[in-house]
């Protein structure tokens, strides 16, 4: 099967956009990447999934936790960021959660501590136990065939600009 074909067909599947962060010797390491889902209710378990290619797999693999930031309509700029697709880095304001750096204004964030690290392919799945939540209440940014969208005002979705 195409490699094109496979990314085409999972791009059909509408997410959230989240940035992963974590901290590692007093450093603030971040990626975006929409390869999140809830595992679990009891105990509470979330899950990320790294590519073997991602400079964050060492960061998690060291720091063994990581926040999840699902971000806002307003905040595709800081996804940018985090995808390493800006020329120029934006200022990114940050707050503590749970002893893990969040976004500021995400419409969520979640700690987590790893319990469990599973190799899938060429990616590395991250179970993590929710440490600690903050949400709020805004509209999502989301993603779908390869492009941003948000929730236009009469409920459907719609491209951003």
């Amino acid at each position: 099967m195409d490699d094109r074909l496979f990314r085409n067909a999972m791009g059909k599947f509408a997410t959230g956009v989240t940035v992963i962060t974590t901290e590692l010797n007093g450093d603030i390491h971040g990626m975006t990447a929409n390869a999140f889902m809830s595992v679990s209710l009891n105990p509470k378990l979330v899950l990320v999934s790294i590519g073997e290619k991602a400079k964050m797999l060492e960061k998690i693999q060291q720091s063994k936790k990581y926040a999840v930031n699902i971000l806002a309509h307003d905040q595709k700029m800081l996804s940018l960021n985090f995808a390493g697709q800006l020329e120029k880095q934006e200022d990114v304001q940050f707050e503590q959660l749970g002893g893990l750096p969040v976004i500021k204004g995400a419409l969520a964030q979640i700690s987590c501590q790893v319990v469990n690290e599973v190799q899938a392919g060429d990616h590395t799945l991250f179970i993590g136990e929710v440490t600690d939540i903050n949400i709020t209440e805004q509209d999502p940014l989301l993603f779908f065939s390869g492009k941003y969208h948000q929730l236009a005002q009469n409920g459907k979705v719609a491209a951003s600009s």
